[in-house]
């Protein structure tokens, strides 16, 4: 299995996170419970999460602030971490220990993919960028997530995943795989 969505959605991330201003960080997002620092924050954090996870080690105790400083470097550093691990000889047949149960590198690189994808498309609308990302990815992540996220993932706060939400005839995909996240489109 190859990285290359993986990578195209980590680029996408990165091109919508390099406009991002200093005066937006304190900016509402499409996920209720963050703003734009915190929303930078969970995306690299989730990378230094998933490199640990895949290469087997504890993610690092300390949540560090990298929306505080150079956030870009931070994101550059944490994904390019990934990249490596994922790639690595065996990675993708591994066994993964996540905190919901056990699963193969290549199921958390899909998690990992729709992630980082989703997060761009979170952080575009709390900046007022340009929301309609990688059309072809997010089409193909749309029909992954339809057909492996059930409605046990859903729920109130605390659930990965919210309530399928409606979004109007013509939606982009990136806006359709938004909706059926659970985000409000």
């Amino acid at each position: 299995m190859s990285t290359q969505s993986f990578e195209q959605a980590v680029a996408t991330t990165r091109g919508v996170l390099v406009n991002v201003s200093p005066d937006q960080l304190h900016s509402s997002t499409p996920c209720a419970s963050w703003d734009v620092s915190e929303l930078i924050n969970h995306i690299v954090g989730g990378h230094v999460f998933f490199a640990a996870a895949i290469n087997g080690t504890p993610p690092p105790a300390d949540a560090s602030d990298v929306a505080a400083d150079d956030y870009l470097a931070a994101y550059d550093a944490a994904t390019s971490a990934t990249i490596e691990a994922f790639s690595a000889e065996g990675a993708m047949g591994r066994m993964v220990k996540m905190p919901f149960g056990e699963m193969p590198g290549s199921a958390l690189l899909g998690l990992a993919t729709t992630d980082t994808f989703q997060h761009a498309w979170d952080l575009a609308k709390a900046t007022g960028q340009e929301a309609d990302l990688a059309p072809e990815l997010a089409a193909a992540l749309l029909s992954q997530a339809q057909q492996s996220i059930s409605d046990n993932f859903r729920g109130p706060e605390g659930a990965p995943f919210g309530a399928v939400q409606e979004c109007g005839d013509g939606a982009s995909n990136a806006d359709q795989l938004a909706a059926f996240l659970g985000r409000t489109v």
